[in-house]
């Protein structure tokens, strides 16, 4: 008898490259058929089969209150009775850069978009318009979408401007960018002595999650916040992946550092296509139709999607909210850890906030040379392991994973005895 999921992915593979709308849903970095989901409730989805999984990517980030959230539905559901789209501003996208201005100290102004690329592609079209400079600087492991300038990895030597990793991408894009490792705080100096003045921003993942989980240190994030203000350089925070999911204020509150600009998403579309990009007033000035730097977008402040995105953010304001959530990520994060310990198994793991990282390695990374030193082949089996159990982790060593609040004790502990099994196979293979 065929597996629906083999005989979806064979379909799938004659219309759409690869069988798939994003990469890593491919399964090509870990193996195996990807499972293709049909619904999803609570901390839970059941593939094309039926089988149920506890999920840790929760749609990569935004379904932090778990998904089909009853409240989340019927704001989606009252927004799309009164229509899917306008193309003309609507009070729902007030309410929403209201809340996110709120709730964000260093938003001013924002202006919402439909994607996390987009909003960063936009974050650094302002900080070149508004410096009138053209290099920008990123670091070694930080995603940032899909957008040309971004797809950049680092050049031959210290201080060389990126090569692009994507086909289809010219050099000519790239040669602006400046690619540094990530919490290296004296090549971030190095790099001011000798193009300060030319650099227009710097754009960082205070929390990265796209080289699996790795933190910013704190005088990493404080050098990159003297140096773009001695230098009259624009400081982007790229929140789009941890804004509102490790901290209520997103990582900035966490760090009290505060940035010029703010790419957010994800959590801000409670899943559907939310983004957006704000920051002091006076930047944004700069945006059309009142400034020089043109940004647009058909359905950006979509009203069905802006529903869903504001139903989220007032429920992860209910008193207590982040603070759970951080427990119960730390609660899974320590079970692993003692569960690979118990089986000699060389492992650990971080979280912070509603996110975590699982490292087959001795020590938690923070550079991204040390992450691609972990065991991604014992990763690879770790996680079919723990499909097989009925737990869905990230298919790549190099994704973090995502707790949402209707992770409770229960599935905490769920997890955590298949991962003894997982670990306990691992040490006989």
């Amino acid at each position: 008898m065929t597996d629906k999921n083999d005989s979806l992915f064979l379909r799938a593979q004659k219309t759409t490259p690869g069988g798939v709308n994003s990469p890593v849903r491919a399964f090509r970095s870990v193996g195996g058929t990807p499972r293709f989901i049909k619904r999803a409730e609570g901390a839970y989805f059941w593939d094309a089969e039926d089988t149920r999984y506890i999920d840790y990517i929760g749609s990569w980030g935004p379904a932090i209150v778990g998904h089909a959230h009853p409240t989340v539905i019927k704001a989606v559901q009252d927004a799309a009775a009164r229509g899917l789209s306008f193309g003309a501003p609507t009070e729902g996208e007030i309410e929403m850069a209201e809340e996110i201005c709120k709730l964000v100290p260093s938003i001013e102004q924002v202006r919402l978009v439909s994607s996390g690329t987009e909003a960063t592609m936009s974050a650094l079209r302002l900080a070149r318009g508004a410096t009138k400079r053209d290099k920008i600087v990123k670091f070694e492991g930080c995603y940032h979408g899909h957008a040309d300038s971004l797809l950049v990895k680092a050049g031959s030597g210290l201080l060389t401007f990126g090569n692009p990793t994507s086909a289809g991408v010219p050099e000519d894009f790239t040669k602006h960018t400046l690619v540094l490792d990530y919490n290296n705080s004296q090549q971030l100096e190095d790099a001011f002595v000798k193009y300060g003045h030319e650099i227009a921003c710097v754009i960082v993942e205070p929390v990265a999650g796209n080289m699996n989980l790795i933190k910013a240190s704190a005088e990493f994030l404080q050098t990159m916040r003297r140096l773009c203000t001695q230098y009259g350089s624009v400081l982007i925070f790229d929140e789009v992946m941890c804004g509102f999911r490790v901290a209520l204020g997103g990582a900035q509150a966490l760090y009290d550092i505060q940035p010029d600009i703010t790419a957010l998403g994800k959590v801000i579309g409670g899943g559907l296509p939310v983004a957006a990009f704000g920051g002091r007033a006076d930047l944004m000035q700069h945006m059309a139709p009142i400034g020089k730097v043109y940004q647009a977008g058909t359905l950006s402040g979509n009203p069905v999607a802006v529903a869903a995105g504001l139903s989220t953010l007032k429920l992860i304001q209910e008193p207590g909210f982040h603070t759970k959530l951080a427990a119960q990520t730390e609660k899974l994060a320590t079970g692993l850890v003692a569960a690979a310990q118990s089986a000699g198994v060389t492992f650990c793991a971080d979280s912070i906030g509603g996110m975590f990282g699982l490292y087959f390695a001795k020590e938690v990374p923070s550079t991204f040379t040390q992450m691609m030193a972990s065991d991604t082949a014992k990763f690879n089996r770790f996680f079919h392991h723990m499909l097989d159990a009925g737990v869905y982790l990230a298919p790549s060593a190099f994704e973090a994973g995502f707790v949402s609040a209707q992770h409770d004790d229960a599935i905490i502990a769920a997890t955590i005895k298949a991962a003894e099994g997982a670990f306990a196979l691992l040490t006989n293979e």
